[in-house]
């Protein structure tokens, strides 16, 4: 396989998961994701956004939310997240704390 469609099937594969995460799966909780994978969508938002920045483009946090999530992380948040619970909270500040 040559590097141009490595990198072309890699960018397809990041898409579908963007689209599994954004639209398919929005009842899964970000915290949820943390606790039991180590990284959550602010994550690959996060990602995102070094590696436009590597690149020279300028993008700050929100920036990179938005361009993850598909809209202003605000009106994500106000759609489909929930209130951790105490049982959540406690399994994050166990796995990460």
């Amino acid at each position: 396989m040559d590097a141009q469609t490595q990198i072309e099937l890699e960018a397809a594969a990041f898409r579908r998961l963007q689209k599994h995460l954004m639209e398919d799966r929005t009842d899964v909780q970000n915290i949820d994701m943390m606790n039991q994978h180590g990284f959550c969508r602010n994550c690959l938002a996060r990602w995102y956004q070094e590696a436009a920045n590597e690149r020279g483009i300028d993008m700050d946090k929100m920036q990179g939310r938005e361009a993850f999530y598909g809209m202003p992380f605000s009106e994500w948040k106000a759609k489909y997240q929930t209130e951790a619970t105490p049982d959540q909270k406690a399994a994050f500040d166990q796995s990460h704390g």
